[in-house]
Formats: structure tokens, C-alpha cells, sequence
């Protein structure tokens, strides 16, 4: 028992230095999430057009870096639950609660945790960001964050543009630029062109891939 935590401890921490680019920021009245769509198994190339931004509601969204199967199996999960809570409160849950539900569902892992490392974004009075590793620990980020193996690349990008109470648009271009960035720079990260959403006070919105492009030109 104990030997198979260290060994699911370990591997936690290897997938967390490894494949993918995720980013979450907070701007002006919305929150942007971004990542890149490559997946892969060792140095093989599995999928170039993975989805890595997964709604949970019509008005919280996560991205993924790690296991796969483990993210899939995560998203049921807390989709089940956030319908369940909604069902039985009869309105939305807020974005902060969802946060820790999150945490806890993790947490009841710590010892045979979800390899996951995640990105909670979300909006109901105002926009809301947070990180969770894979123990459950939970931090609300203020400005921005990123995960994956390409976050290196991507953070010097934020932390060059990032910009307090940035417009939705200039924070687009400054997500998909990041990303860009970590892209040329990582092996593990790369696919079919870049994910954006953006969720504000109107609901969740996807960036059409054509204009992803005029983004980053």
C-alpha cells in the first residue's frame, strides 16, 4: 500500500514536468482560458487535436495538464456533482464553491491521488481563477496562471504583457501568444492550433480557430 503511493506520488510529480500548455487569466470583467492540443504517450505524438479546456457548467470551465484518463474521469465527477448541487439548491453553484468541491474530491485522493495538475476558471458576480495540484491543494490566483511543461516559456510571456484590468482582447492575444511561445519551445506541447475561452457575465465563449490566427498575427 505504501509503495504503491510512492510510486503514484512519484509519477504525479514526473507528470507534472511533462506535455502540455495551460493558461488561465484574469482581465476586465471575464475570465481567458487558453491551451495548447497535443497529447502524447513518451516521445509518441497520440492526438494533435485534444480538447484541454472542459466545461463543467455554462459558466466554469477547467483545463487539464496530465493523465488523460485521469482528467476524463475527474470531469464526470465534478459535473455530476455540480449538476446534483444545482438540482437540489435549485441555482448555480458559484464559482468559488465549485473551487472546493474540487479541492476536496482531490483531497479524498491525496493517497492514490488523479494525476492531474488543473485550472478552474469561472464567472457569477465577478470573474474568478484558481490552481489545484494534485493533493488538492487550492490557491485562487489574482492575475494569471499556467500549467504543463511548457509553463516555463508561457509565464515569461504573462509576466512581460500581463497588464491589471486588461481589456478581453488584449488579454486574447497575450493567451494565444503565450502559448505560441511554449509551443516553439516544448516538445510536449504543440497540436492542431490553440484552444481560447473566454467566460464572462454573458456565459462561456469558444474563439473560433480563424480568429485564434488574427490573434496571433
Amino acid at each position: 500500500m505504501y509503495q504503491d503511493f510512492k510510486d503514484r506520488e512519484t509519477k504525479a510529480e514526473e507528470m507534472r514536468k511533462t506535455g502540455t500548455t495551460t493558461i488561465g487569466v484574469i482581465c476586465d470583467n471575464a475570465v481567458v482560458l487558453g491551451a495548447d492540443k497535443k497529447a502524447t504517450m513518451g516521445y509518441m505524438v497520440a492526438s494533435k487535436d485534444v480538447k484541454k479546456i472542459l466545461p463543467l457548467d455554462d459558466h466554469i470551465a477547467m483545463t487539464i495538464a496530465g493523465l488523460v484518463g485521469d482528467a476524463q474521469a475527474l470531469e464526470r465527477y465534478i459535473k455530476a456533482e455540480i449538476k446534483l448541487y444545482s438540482l437540489k439548491e435549485e441555482r448555480k453553484i458559484s464559482v468559488n464553491s465549485a473551487a472546493n468541491l474540487i479541492a476536496n474530491i482531490l483531497y479524498s485522493r491525496r493517497f492514490y491521488p488523479y494525476i492531474v495538475q488543473l485550472v478552474v476558471g469561472g464567472y457569477d458576480k465577478e470573474p474568478k481563477l484558481y490552481s489545484f495540484d494534485p493533493s488538492g491543494s487550492l490557491s485562487e490566483e489574482k492575475e494569471y496562471f499556467s500549467t504543463g511543461s511548457g509553463s516555463p516559456y508561457a509565464l515569461g510571456v504573462l509576466e512581460d504583457k500581463y497588464k491589471k484590468g486588461m481589456s478581453v482582447e488584449d488579454a486574447k492575444v497575450m493567451v494565444a501568444r503565450a502559448i505560441r511561445s511554449a509551443r516553439e519551445r516544448d516538445i510536449a506541447s504543440g497540436g492542431k492550433g490553440i484552444d481560447i475561452v473566454v467566460i464572462d457575465s454573458k456565459g462561456m465563449h469558444e474563439i473560433e480557430p480563424e480568429e485564434v490566427e488574427k490573434l496571433l498575427n
